[in-house]
């Protein structure tokens, strides 16, 4: 355990969101580091490295608070009565609300981020973003079950070496008129930080704001005339994928769609689609504009700006404003690729939702961005230099967590009214029926470890939760979109109550629901809680066929993974499969002769889902065919190939979505839902074999 903290710097870092301490488990808390104190502060601009300095900004600090009229951001629920601003008798106060309209009040505003203006009679004044507010969020249209998959593992015999937009469509298609689906959630889509090799992970993106060309299906953009050259090559990279064994090769991928879409790019648009083009880019303003411009530099300096020209490095510098404009070529491709990514997005969703579907397809918004990327640039004044966002450690990882990405200041985000994160926002939930957030805590607080130190020396940060809340809330609200957030782990206490008291589902895994308060034993359906979405697995965890035959322990055992002995791993792997097949068996949900039938018990897993009161349940594509492996193995590095595996059948043999939507066994567990819930529709699922063509 650390020595206890200087009151003085305890004191400072309370005042400025540091934690001093946290608490890994109810009964035990660990004393944060001196040295994790300082680094936070010094990333928020406080110097706190001697005595003195603490004892100036200390009394800095006091000051600014006690003589502040208004925080930088006040948020307002709707329906919950008055504004109370705590103001001094006598305050003039001025709004402008989001339509430019100026009132001399409060009273009656309208949802939005306005700018409110407080002049005390002391003379004092302040200017502060009053966000107002949806109390909740909007809530699921009734039950529903739907798809989880990894787009990119999802390959038909469209597509060129990995699956794509046009997949997804098609999938979304299928799933909602055949298979009864109610969504389909996907993996976060983010612009990748382009590279050789480039980082598979979609939750290391180099811009969370603008959506990943590489998901295109050029045949889909109407300036792409058919070459035969390219779609040749093309068929040799789903070949090698689907037929031949290999691994997803997403920059062998990304190089021959570009080369597409460089042909597309340099044919004119018609005068709709320019149009349309034109109005794009003149909404996106700025954001585009530096997005597209980063991607036009790191074809020429490369793809980490901290090694780019000095002035290059300041995204707002003349030298920068030059580059934009001899690069105007190359800023319109990366702009126009952003647009034509975009609107695949939206067809898709159209597509399902067309398709009967009441959610439609749920992204993922990843927990943060590559510091060497488009977003870390363009916003760096909004980044914590020299900081990282992980996790401290726990009963899973003894060493903690540094997951290399920079995270957002508190500070700067409250003066900004929180406007990148309201702007991310915003461009999501143009094409999505609804978001889930990863590691939806860190709306609340982050883990922050300092550059060249080791996670346990890290600290906590905590960011204003209420606003960020109110933001999500009404950019939800206006999207008439509904929002998950993934808390899985260890959470702070109250966090999962406020989500909830906000309309934010939850998230449930089957395998880590049991009564932890009580005997721990698996936990029956009808104590679930209903607000979340339940599912058997997630792209970290097993699938449920592994975990059911016990491979997932044979597979951690080979990559040398396992912390104790293999006997024991295994033994106690089985145990907890036993103890919940056995309940599947006491609900009636498993029949006793089915023991053993991986396809019943996987059947039986789902039924047990649909006893739960959940409002979205999940199911893992790869479930539907028996797939063993994860799409990632935490922990690991090029010990195995995360990101990178196509769905796969029981026997490691790659499956097509025209063989997925016509198998049996798929086929046999949509029937399974259909039947033994009734969610949100009550057509039939068909028969006959669906056309994906």
């Amino acid at each position: 355990m650390n020595e206890a903290l200087d009151p003085g710097l305890r004191r400072l870092a309370e005042l400025h969101g540091v934690a001093t301490s946290y608490r890994p488990a109810p009964d035990r808390t660990v004393t944060a580091s001196a040295g994790a104190v300082t680094a936070a502060l010094g990333a928020l601009g406080v110097d706190a490295g001697s005595p003195e300095a603490v004892r100036t900004a200390l009394a800095d600090r006091e000051r600014e608070l006690a003589e502040r009229l208004l925080p930088p951001t006040v948020v307002h629920w709707a329906g919950t009565g008055e504004i109370a601003l705590g103001l001094p008798a006598g305050t003039r106060l001025e709004v402008r609300t989001e339509d430019g309209e100026t009132r001399d009040d409060v009273a009656g505003l309208p949802p939005g981020v306005h700018l409110l203006t407080a002049a005390a009679p002391d003379g004092r004044s302040a200017r502060a973003h009053l966000v107002v507010a949806p109390d909740r969020l909007p809530a699921p249209a009734g039950r529903s079950y739907g798809i989880l998959v990894q787009l990119y593992s999802l390959l038909s015999r469209r597509s060129w070496g990995m699956g794509d937009l046009g997949d997804l469509a098609e999938l979304a298609d299928w799933a909602g008129r055949t298979a009864g689906a109610g969504f389909v959630q996907v993996n976060p889509l983010h612009a990748a930080v382009p590279g050789a090799p480039t980082d598979p992970s979609p939750y290391r993106p180099s811009s969370r704001r603008f959506p990943d060309p590489v998901h295109l299906r050029p045949e889909a953009v109407p300036e792409y005339t058919a070459n035969p050259a390219l779609t040749d090559r093309a068929g040799h990279l789903r070949s090698a994928v689907l037929d031949q064994g290999a691994l997803i090769d997403r920059d062998a991928v990304w190089e021959l769609k570009r080369e597409a879409l460089e042909t597309a790019a340099a044919a004119p648009l018609a005068p709709g689609r320019q149009a349309a083009y034109d109005a794009f880019r003149a909404a996106e303003g700025q954001a585009l504009e530096d997005h597209a411009t980063w991607y036009a530099l790191a074809e020429r300096h490369g793809s980490d700006w901290h090694r780019w020209p000095e002035a290059l490095r300041d995204p707002r510098s003349p030298e920068t404003a030059r580059a934009r404009a001899e690069l105007a070529d190359r800023v319109g491709f990366h702009a126009r690729l952003a647009w034509l990514t975009v609107t695949q997005l939206t067809a898709a969703q159209l597509t399902a939702r067309e398709a009967g579907m009441p959610i439609g397809i749920v992204h993922d918004l990843a927990v943060g961005v590559h510091p060497a990327g488009a977003d870390a640039w363009a916003q760096q004044d909004h980044f914590a230099a020299g900081m990282s966002v992980g996790a401290p450690p726990d009963a899973f990882n003894a060493r903690g967590q540094d997951w290399g990405l920079p995270p957002w200041r508190p500070d700067r985000l409250a003066a900004s009214g929180h406007a990148p994160f309201r702007e991310l926002l915003r461009a999501l939930f143009r094409y999505a029926g609804a978001l889930r957030i990863d590691h939806v805590m860190g709306l609340f607080r982050l883990w922050w470890v300092p550059e060249g130190r080791p996670p346990t020396e890290g600290t906590y940060v905590r960011y204003d939760a209420e606003a960020m809340l109110a933001l999500l809330a009404l950019e939800a609200t206006r999207a008439g979109a509904v929002v998950i957030g993934e808390d899985l782990g260890t959470v702070e206490p109250g966090v999962r109550e406020t989500l909830q008291r906000h309309g934010v589902l939850g998230t449930s895994v089957l395998w880590f629901e049991r009564d932890w308060e009580g005997d721990s034993r698996p936990l029956p359906p009808e104590h679930w809680r209903a607000d979340c979405l339940a599912t058997a697995t997630t792209h970290d965890l097993p699938p449920t066929a592994a975990r059911l035959t016990g491979e997932h322990v044979e597979l951690r055992d080979r990559l040398g993974l396992l912390t104790r002995p293999l006997a024991e791993e295994r033994a106690e792997a089985a145990a907890d499969t036993a103890e919940w097949l056995a309940l599947l068996t006491r609900l009636g949900l498993l029949a006793a002769s089915e023991s053993g039938d991986e396809e019943a018990e996987i059947r039986a897993v789902h039924r047990f889902l649909l006893r739960t009161p959940a409002r979205m349940i999940g199911v893992w594509l790869p479930d539907t065919v028996g797939d063993r492996r994860p799409q990632n193995l935490p922990g690991t590095w090029d010990q195995y190939p995360n990101w990178r595996l196509p769905i796969a059948d029981t026997k490691g043999r790659p499956v097509t979505l025209e063989e997925l939507t016509a198998s049996e066994r798929v086929r046999a567990l949509f029937r399974t839902l259909h039947t033994d819930s009734p969610l949100h529709t009550d057509s039939p699922l068909h028969t006959d074999s669906p056309s994906t063509g």
